[in-house]
């Protein structure tokens, strides 16, 4: 304990706070840089109206003056608000598992409808993130957009839900997001004039260029002031002026992934258990913060398009890779954050109500603050002899001289020793002597008398456990304060049983945990004690805050830096345990020896790598083969790999190069696919609809047995229609199939290839069974292996005359459709000049060869298109 000075001054235990609020002789005037004019920018929030409903049934219940913390839907989550909510050393880890995003979405009437505004703030993190977009009539961007941010409450105008009037932007996003509190508010308060009102009060300087893209922007405006007019009635508390990161996500910046698509490939969660870490997340994440760890879930979801940007990324990770030091020392440093994010929510929020918990909520948090300031220089020193250009940025970004200036203030009140410590009592005892002795003469006096109160229970128990010959030891929680615990196999009980006097006695395995009547009064003195202390503290701090927070901004680069930093350190970090390498970027999608990211951490072996090459010239790949021969874990494989390299990350792959895909779409077949039944297909048309409706040609398409849910024939003839329509994109995809029908596909397209998985034929040692096995090797062609469900029945216990009538009747069907499809030497010409005229000018793009080296790739391209297309002998 720090000593205070010595006086005979009174205990202010008896006077201050007697109502569990600050006594207003006591407030110190603050100035307005901190505290700031609540009304200038904040109505009356108690005259909102708020409806929390599911759907439109429960609009009649309107709830005015309180806030609504649940829905009427069952599932709901209850939320309790995060008003003074600090990090502790166990949420320090989790916190940010729990969803804690509110977003307000509008949409335009009459004729703006389909224009869509956003407006979204983490309650955990001080930044308002803006959008706004057109969208059609499946509303694909604004689910998808929803949910990546994965709610906890949204917020939608009363006019979308009318009874009778529902709106299918209301329609669907109750229907895809079940889970989620819904609350709607009266139109009036979706009002743009107010939003940028908000904004141009809110947003802090660094960020104020915001305020240019946004002003024309009426809808995701009108989102805003929605979104925080309510976010500051649930906080039961108002942002401070110049305080917030505003930032305006158009949805041209990152590629879409539906999440449809992000379930099939796993992205997030393991489809067969959801607590299971084997997903492309799991591979990635060797995060140290959870704003690391946010910072990847986030690019995982919404990966870059712009190819300088992950080239930057890309090169920060190569000097990683490559100097040990550095990575050694940025990975010790990024340990000891904390989450700097939800630390700046908190400190940038003015409680309405200045009670014990608000006042322990700053005190903590100031704690925090100094911790984590602490680290700028640690950190600048690992970052001094970087030399990618990122990097280097970085390091120029922790030379702000705000962070030197604000913890230097710090130390002027709060003792250099103070500090982030785990363990409830470690950090009570941080925050009671946190503040300097001789600061404030009656706050010295009150940790005297705390320190004394700590030092008799110590006593106390002591005594006690002469007293009865037994082995206590003081403990403490925060629910129960100090108790008496004792280890059963140390200890021999009378009768079995402990003294009448101890009470509240419970057993958890070998050990005791009890309480006395005297240790309840010392534990209530010691809590008296303990507000008087706070508040005291509380009231330094806040003048502390008032004298700093003009240059607390800082830290919104701070948490950008550390955050960014993580999670390239934790791509680094995954290449080392895995012979990844860095992607390219062209116009063509080319992996050597590729192989699945999270099949490796699954498999005892490394899994079969193969290639991948897809061009405009051929851009359209069919791949055949038997079921579990591995076309699914083939196309899965390609679409991680594309997100992989996406956002910055070195790829599992001997070497690889890939085109921006602006959109990721899969139709990745599931088990119960193979049961014909109209749900299924249902589905199936409805995913195939969503990417026909979205798909252009920068796309990646991945579908997988299209047409199952079907009858045969209507299968094929879907699959050659779908396939026809997106030949006529120049999206990449990938379509994997049972139906060798669509092989003969690229008799009319140039732009088809026709690849397959071999197997391996193997019979038992009497010769008369056949075994198939599975090579997972891709080659070119189509699969031979054309009867799969004859190869099936044969190994069955059906008769062989019926396998036997199966085999005539499907070898007449197949002379039948092949006579059809045969390709004529005039198709072959042409294929051969379109495939030479696209490696033309893919040549012409991209080839760095010096003249020499030219010359002999173009002739080999002559030699290729003289064997694909032999001249005809007069």
């Amino acid at each position: 304990p720090y000593p205070g000075p010595p006086s005979t001054a009174p205990s202010l235990a008896s006077w201050v706070l007697s109502n569990n609020s600050l006594p207003s002789p006591l407030l110190p005037a603050l100035s307005n840089s901190y505290f700031g004019d609540k009304s200038s920018y904040a109505e009356n929030v108690s005259t909102m109206n708020f409806t929390s409903s599911s759907s439109a049934r429960g609009l009649n219940s309107a709830w005015i003056g309180k806030t609504p913390l649940s829905s009427s839907r069952s599932g709901c989550r209850s939320r309790t608000p995060l008003m003074g909510y600090s990090v502790t050393s166990s949420s320090a880890v989790s916190a940010h598992l729990v969803a804690s995003v509110i977003v307000a979405v509008v949409e335009g009437r009459g004729l703006a409808r389909g224009e869509v505004g956003m407006a979204s703030i983490d309650l955990k993190n001080p930044e308002v993130v803006l959008s706004q977009f057109a969208d059609n009539t499946t509303y694909a961007k604004v689910i998808t957009k929803l949910k990546i941010l994965t709610p906890l409450e949204i917020i939608m105008s009363n006019t979308a839900c009318d009874i009778g009037n529902t709106t299918k932007l209301f329609s669907l996003i109750t229907e895809n997001f079940k889970n989620v509190t819904f609350t709607t508010v009266q139109r009036k308060y979706f009002n743009e004039t107010k939003g940028l009102e908000y904004i141009e009060q809110l947003c802090t300087s660094e960020f104020s260029t915001v305020l240019m893209e946004v002003q024309s922007k009426y809808y995701c405006l009108a989102a805003a002031a929605a979104l925080l007019k309510y976010v500051e009635f649930i906080q039961n508390s108002v942002y401070a002026p110049k305080s917030l990161k505003v930032r305006f996500q158009g949805s041209e910046q990152t590629a879409m992934i539906d999440s449809s698509s992000a379930q099939n490939l796993e992205l997030l969660t393991n489809n067969r258990d959801s607590r299971n870490g084997h997903t492309l997340f799991g591979v990635l994440n060797y995060t140290k913060t959870p704003g690391g760890s946010r910072r990847l879930r986030s690019n995982i979801l919404e990966p870059l398009v712009d190819a300088e940007t992950i080239n930057t990324r890309l090169d920060c990770v190569q000097e990683l890779l490559q100097d040990e030091e550095l990575f050694f020392s940025l990975q010790a440093v990024m340990s000891r954050f904390l989450d700097t994010e939800q630390l700046l929510s908190i400190l940038v929020q003015i409680p309405k109500q200045d009670t014990v918990k608000a006042a322990e909520s700053k005190i903590t948090n100031l704690i925090y603050l100094k911790h984590t300031l602490e680290l700028v220089d640690p950190l600048k020193a690992a970052l001094k002899s970087c030399k990618t250009h990122l990097l280097k940025a970085y390091y120029s970004s922790l030379e702000d001289k705000r962070f030197g200036i604000i913890l230097e203030k710090i130390k002027t009140v709060i003792n250099d020793d103070t500090r982030y410590a785990k363990g409830c009592l470690n950090m009570r005892t941080q925050k009671c002597y946190a503040v300097r002795p001789n600061i404030n003469e009656f706050l010295d006096i009150a940790r005297r008398t705390y320190t004394e109160i700590v030092d008799d229970i110590a006593g106390m128990i002591t005594q006690l456990g002469e007293k009865y010959n037994l082995p206590l030891k003081m403990s403490f929680s925060s629910a129960r304060g100090f108790f008496i615990q004792m280890n059963a196999e140390c200890a021999v009980l009378p009768n079995g049983q402990l003294p009448s006097e101890f009470t509240k006695i419970t057993k958890m395995k070998n050990a005791y945990s009890f309480t006395s009547a005297d240790l309840i009064k010392m534990n209530e003195r010691c809590q008296e004690s303990l507000r008087e202390i706070y508040h005291m503290t509380y009231l330094i701090v806040c003048k502390l805050l008032s004298e700093i927070y003009e240059h607390i901004h800082c830290l919104y680069k701070l948490s950008d830096t550390v955050s960014m930093l993580d999670m390239l350190l934790s791509f680094a970090h995954a290449c080392t345990l895995s012979d990844y390498v860095r992607p390219e970027f062209t116009d063509t999608l080319a992996i050597k020896q590729g192989w699945h990211p999270i099949l490796e951490k699954i498999s005892v072996e490394k899994p079969v790598s193969n290639n991948t090459y897809i061009t405009e010239g051929s851009n359209f790949i069919i791949i055949t083969g038997p079921n579990m021969s591995g076309k699914s874990t083939y196309l899965k494989q390609i679409a991680l790999c594309q997100i992989m390299a996406q956002i910055g990350s070195y790829i599992p792959a001997e070497y690889s190069s890939f085109r921006i895909a602006e959109q990721i779409f899969t139709r990745i077949g599931m088990d119960d696919d193979i049961e014909t039944n109209s749900s299924t297909f249902m589905k199936e048309m409805k995913e195939i609809t969503y990417i026909i409706q979205n798909a252009n040609d920068k796309s990646l398409i991945i579908i997988d047995e299209l047409g199952r849910g079907t009858s045969t024939e209507e299968g094929i003839g879907i699959c050659y229609s779908v396939c026809e329509y997106l030949l006529s994109l120049k999206a990449f995809t990938l379509f994997a199939t049972h139906f060798l029908e669509l092989c003969h596909i690229d008799a009319l397209y140039p732009n088809v290839e026709n690849n397959h998985f071999e197997v391996q034929h193997v019979r038992n040692s009497a010769g008369n069974k056949e075994k198939i096995t599975y090579t997972y090797i891709l080659s070119k062609g189509h699969t031979e292996e054309k009867n799969y469900g004859l190869k099936a029945a044969e190994v069955s216990s059906l008769p062989p005359s019926i396998i036997l009538d199966a085999k005539e009747i499907t070898t007449h069907i197949a002379r039948q459709i092949l006579q059809k499809q045969r390709t004529t030497p005039e198709t072959l010409r042409q294929r051969a000049v379109y495939h030479l005229a696209t490696r033309l000018v893919q040549t012409a793009r991209n080839s760095r060869l010096d003249p020499d080296s030219l010359r002999i790739f173009l002739k080999g391209l002559k030699k290729k298109y003289e064997a694909d297309f032999p001249r005809r002998t007069e």
